[in-house]
């Protein structure tokens, strides 16, 4: 009798451990939603998605104890022109904050800086208006160019961010743009050690931006 009240009780037991298994990962799931609107760089552009932008922000962000789903809103060749026009339809309706990475194909292409910084404004705008809270990733011009163009393109960041109070990294790709250690072979675009780096220097703006909300 008392073998069949053990057997029926483990019987029960493991029942109950196999359904708390399998509730565990609805249970953990990241409730915080971030999209990263950018170009080929937060689209992982030469990477396997585990190595991309939005996988490593993603795993970032769990290792510093603010767990999110990161959602990669990243186009090859995206300019701020671009960034502006789809923002609407490429960032999700329910984000909770979006990271504005954009700028190298426009510094690669001598945009004009008034006109990206016209552009940042209306993403930023947008973005706002929908009650998404926003970390705008600046890019700046290698210090070895300098000059008006230079003072013109870092400043459109620079002064977006200080009229719509948004968090604010001022070169996303400081010590990896122009690292050889750190970039695929076409120098451009970050290797998966350079991603990490990003992700690194993203996340505790990112964490920041959430606990606010």
């Amino acid at each position: 009798m008392r073998s069949k009240t053990v057997t029926a009780l483990t019987r029960r037991a493991l029942i109950g451990a196999g359904m708390a298994a399998l509730a565990a990962p609805a249970l953990a799931a990241p409730s915080r939603r971030v999209a990263l609107l950018g170009d080929s760089i937060t689209s992982g552009y030469g990477l396997p998605a585990s190595q991309a932008l939005p996988a490593r922000l993603q795993a970032e962000l769990a290792r510093i104890g603010a767990p999110a789903k990161v959602i990669g809103a990243g186009r090859s060749g995206e300019t701020t022109a671009g960034g502006a026009a789809r923002v609407d339809r490429a960032v999700p309706k329910d984000v909770d904050l979006c990271v504005v990475a954009l700028g190298g194909n426009d510094l690669l292409t001598g945009a004009d800086p008034a006109q990206v910084q016209a552009n940042l404004d209306r993403i930023v705008r947008r973005l706002k208006a929908r009650g998404v809270t926003v970390v705008l990733a600046g890019v700046q011009v290698p210090p070895i160019l300098g000059g008006a163009y230079a003072q013109g393109f870092n400043g459109a960041f620079a002064r977006v961010a200080k009229a719509h109070g948004v968090l604010f990294l001022p070169d996303m790709l400081s010590g990896v743009a122009l690292n050889p250690r750190l970039n695929q072979p076409d120098g451009i675009h970050p290797n998966a050690q350079g991603v990490a780096v990003i992700a690194r220097r993203l996340a505790p703006l990112v964490a920041r931006g959430l606990s606010a909300r």
